[in-house]
Protein backbone atom coordinates (compact mmCIF):
# COMPACT_ATOMS: atom_id res chain seq x y z
CA UNK A 1 0.00 0.00 0.00
CA UNK A 2 2.74 2.17 0.68
CA UNK A 3 3.72 1.94 -3.34
CA UNK A 4 0.11 2.44 -4.31
CA UNK A 5 -0.53 6.02 -3.28
CA UNK A 6 2.42 7.56 -4.55
CA UNK A 7 1.67 5.54 -7.89
CA UNK A 8 -1.65 6.77 -8.12
CA UNK A 9 -0.14 10.55 -7.36
CA UNK A 10 2.71 9.88 -10.36
CA UNK A 11 0.04 8.38 -12.98
CA UNK A 12 -2.65 11.67 -11.59
CA UNK A 13 0.68 13.72 -12.33
CA UNK A 14 0.92 12.12 -16.17
CA UNK A 15 -2.65 12.33 -16.88
CA UNK A 16 -2.54 16.12 -15.94
CA UNK A 17 0.53 16.73 -17.97
CA UNK A 18 -0.63 15.24 -20.91
CA UNK A 19 -4.01 16.59 -20.82
CA UNK A 20 -2.13 20.04 -21.16
CA UNK A 21 -0.21 19.66 -23.98
CA UNK A 22 -3.50 18.32 -25.71
CA UNK A 23 -4.74 21.94 -25.06
CA UNK A 24 -1.50 23.57 -26.04
CA UNK A 25 -1.94 21.55 -29.71
CA UNK A 26 -5.33 23.28 -29.81
CA UNK A 27 -4.08 26.31 -29.66
CA UNK A 28 -1.11 26.18 -32.25
CA UNK A 29 -3.55 25.08 -34.69
CA UNK A 30 -6.16 28.29 -34.03
CA UNK A 31 -6.34 30.28 -37.19
CA UNK A 32 -4.64 34.32 -36.95
CA UNK A 33 -7.39 37.20 -37.10
CA UNK A 34 -8.03 38.09 -40.72
CA UNK A 35 -6.04 40.95 -42.35
CA UNK A 36 -8.09 43.85 -43.56
CA UNK A 37 -7.30 44.81 -47.06
CA UNK A 38 -7.80 48.23 -46.27
CA UNK A 39 -7.22 50.29 -43.19
CA UNK A 40 -7.40 53.81 -41.60
CA UNK A 41 -3.87 55.02 -40.54
CA UNK A 42 -4.57 53.44 -37.29
CA UNK A 43 -4.89 50.04 -38.40
CA UNK A 44 -8.34 49.60 -37.61
CA UNK A 45 -10.50 48.15 -41.20
CA UNK A 46 -11.33 50.58 -43.43
CA UNK A 47 -14.49 50.38 -46.12
CA UNK A 48 -12.46 49.75 -49.92
CA UNK A 49 -12.98 52.44 -51.40
CA UNK A 50 -11.28 54.61 -49.48
CA UNK A 51 -7.84 52.54 -50.46
CA UNK A 52 -9.23 53.21 -54.20
CA UNK A 53 -10.73 50.03 -54.73
CA UNK A 54 -12.84 49.71 -57.56
CA UNK A 55 -16.88 51.04 -57.04
CA UNK A 56 -19.78 49.27 -59.24
CA UNK A 57 -20.88 50.90 -61.41
CA UNK A 58 -18.33 54.08 -61.77
CA UNK A 59 -15.93 54.44 -64.51
CA UNK A 60 -13.71 56.85 -63.14
CA UNK A 61 -13.23 57.46 -59.31
CA UNK A 62 -11.31 59.38 -56.62
CA UNK A 63 -10.76 59.65 -52.93
CA UNK A 64 -9.97 62.96 -51.00
CA UNK A 65 -8.75 63.35 -47.69
CA UNK A 66 -9.27 66.54 -45.25
CA UNK A 67 -7.47 66.35 -42.41
CA UNK A 68 -9.28 67.30 -38.93
CA UNK A 69 -9.78 70.56 -38.29
CA UNK A 70 -11.76 73.26 -36.07
CA UNK A 71 -13.37 75.03 -38.48
CA UNK A 72 -16.03 71.82 -38.68
CA UNK A 73 -17.08 68.97 -40.77
CA UNK A 74 -18.40 71.34 -43.34
CA UNK A 75 -15.34 72.50 -43.99
CA UNK A 76 -13.35 68.94 -43.91
CA UNK A 77 -16.15 68.18 -46.88
CA UNK A 78 -15.00 70.78 -49.03
CA UNK A 79 -11.06 70.36 -48.79
CA UNK A 80 -11.95 66.46 -48.73
CA UNK A 81 -14.57 67.30 -51.79
CA UNK A 82 -11.87 69.49 -53.71
CA UNK A 83 -9.25 66.92 -52.78
CA UNK A 84 -11.09 64.42 -54.84
CA UNK A 85 -12.45 66.68 -57.85
CA UNK A 86 -8.62 67.05 -58.72
CA UNK A 87 -7.13 63.78 -58.59
CA UNK A 88 -10.23 62.89 -60.62
CA UNK A 89 -9.50 65.95 -63.20
CA UNK A 90 -6.15 64.33 -63.31
CA UNK A 91 -7.35 60.56 -64.15
CA UNK A 92 -9.95 62.14 -66.69
CA UNK A 93 -7.76 64.13 -68.75
CA UNK A 94 -5.03 60.95 -68.81
CA UNK A 95 -7.98 58.63 -69.77
CA UNK A 96 -9.55 61.22 -72.53
CA UNK A 97 -5.72 61.81 -73.98
CA UNK A 98 -5.50 58.21 -74.43
CA UNK A 99 -9.10 57.82 -76.40
CA UNK A 100 -7.87 60.81 -78.25
CA UNK A 101 -4.82 59.22 -79.45
CA UNK A 102 -6.68 55.60 -79.95
CA UNK A 103 -9.34 56.82 -81.52
CA UNK A 104 -6.60 59.70 -84.47
CA UNK A 105 -4.29 56.58 -84.79
CA UNK A 106 -6.61 54.16 -85.62
CA UNK A 107 -7.58 56.37 -88.40
CA UNK A 108 -4.38 56.30 -90.33
CA UNK A 109 -4.33 60.08 -90.53
CA UNK A 110 -1.90 62.70 -89.05
CA UNK A 111 1.66 62.38 -88.04
CA UNK A 112 2.59 61.13 -84.35
CA UNK A 113 3.28 64.82 -83.66
CA UNK A 114 0.08 65.72 -85.07
CA UNK A 115 -1.98 63.12 -83.10
CA UNK A 116 -0.12 64.34 -79.74
CA UNK A 117 -1.08 67.72 -80.70
CA UNK A 118 -4.76 66.66 -80.91
CA UNK A 119 -4.67 64.84 -77.54
CA UNK A 120 -2.90 68.03 -75.69
CA UNK A 121 -5.49 70.57 -77.43
CA UNK A 122 -8.43 68.35 -75.61
CA UNK A 123 -6.72 68.04 -72.58
CA UNK A 124 -6.00 71.53 -72.27
CA UNK A 125 -10.24 72.26 -72.42
CA UNK A 126 -11.03 70.12 -69.64
CA UNK A 127 -11.52 72.40 -66.70
CA UNK A 128 -13.77 72.11 -63.16
CA UNK A 129 -16.63 73.51 -65.54
CA UNK A 130 -15.75 70.11 -67.49
CA UNK A 131 -16.49 68.04 -64.95
CA UNK A 132 -20.01 69.11 -63.62
CA UNK A 133 -21.03 65.61 -63.97
CA UNK A 134 -19.15 64.63 -61.18
CA UNK A 135 -21.10 63.34 -57.94
CA UNK A 136 -19.96 62.53 -54.46
CA UNK A 137 -20.55 58.99 -53.80
CA UNK A 138 -19.54 58.26 -49.97
CA UNK A 139 -18.58 60.49 -47.47
CA UNK A 140 -16.84 59.03 -44.30
CA UNK A 141 -15.09 60.61 -41.01
CA UNK A 142 -12.33 58.25 -40.09
CA UNK A 143 -11.17 57.24 -36.57
CA UNK A 144 -8.16 59.70 -36.52
CA UNK A 145 -10.97 62.19 -37.43
CA UNK A 146 -10.14 62.69 -41.15
CA UNK A 147 -12.73 63.38 -43.47
CA UNK A 148 -12.77 60.93 -46.91
CA UNK A 149 -14.72 61.66 -49.72
CA UNK A 150 -15.31 59.19 -52.79
CA UNK A 151 -15.85 61.42 -56.34
CA UNK A 152 -17.14 59.19 -59.32
CA UNK A 153 -18.70 59.34 -62.68
CA UNK A 154 -20.45 56.68 -64.24
CA UNK A 155 -19.69 55.27 -67.87
CA UNK A 156 -22.75 58.09 -69.68
CA UNK A 157 -21.17 60.73 -67.57
CA UNK A 158 -17.65 59.75 -68.35
CA UNK A 159 -18.49 59.82 -72.38
CA UNK A 160 -20.38 62.65 -72.52
CA UNK A 161 -17.81 65.00 -70.95
CA UNK A 162 -15.43 63.53 -72.96
CA UNK A 163 -17.66 64.37 -76.15
CA UNK A 164 -17.50 68.05 -74.29
CA UNK A 165 -14.52 68.19 -74.29
CA UNK A 166 -13.80 66.97 -77.76
CA UNK A 167 -16.18 69.39 -79.04
CA UNK A 168 -14.64 72.29 -77.29
CA UNK A 169 -10.76 71.21 -78.58
CA UNK A 170 -12.26 70.89 -82.53
CA UNK A 171 -14.37 74.55 -81.68
CA UNK A 172 -10.82 76.63 -80.26
CA UNK A 173 -8.25 74.35 -82.36
CA UNK A 174 -9.84 74.16 -85.59
CA UNK A 175 -6.91 74.39 -87.94
CA UNK A 176 -5.17 71.72 -85.77
CA UNK A 177 -8.09 69.43 -86.13
CA UNK A 178 -8.34 70.79 -90.33
CA UNK A 179 -6.43 67.62 -91.18
CA UNK A 180 -8.84 64.68 -89.22
CA UNK A 181 -11.91 67.07 -90.00
CA UNK A 182 -11.21 66.01 -93.64
CA UNK A 183 -12.54 62.60 -92.88
CA UNK A 184 -15.56 63.10 -90.35
CA UNK A 185 -17.79 65.74 -89.22
CA UNK A 186 -16.57 67.48 -85.53
CA UNK A 187 -20.06 65.71 -83.62
CA UNK A 188 -19.06 62.48 -85.41
CA UNK A 189 -15.17 63.08 -84.23
CA UNK A 190 -16.48 63.29 -80.71
CA UNK A 191 -19.14 60.80 -80.45
CA UNK A 192 -16.35 58.10 -82.01
CA UNK A 193 -13.47 59.41 -79.43
CA UNK A 194 -16.05 59.12 -76.11
CA UNK A 195 -17.09 55.56 -77.34
CA UNK A 196 -13.18 54.11 -76.98
CA UNK A 197 -12.23 51.56 -74.52
CA UNK A 198 -9.25 52.46 -72.74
Amino acid sequence: MKFTKPALIIMAAAITACADKAEKSVDITDTPPPVADCVFQNQQAAPGWICDEPVPGLDIQAVGIAEKSQAGHGYMKDMAKAAALGHLAEQFKVKVGKMVKQYIGTTGIGSSETVDAAANSTIKTISSKTLEGVKIYKTRIGPEGRMYVLAGMDTLTTKALVETAVKTSLNNDQALWQEFKAQKSHDEMAAGIAAMED
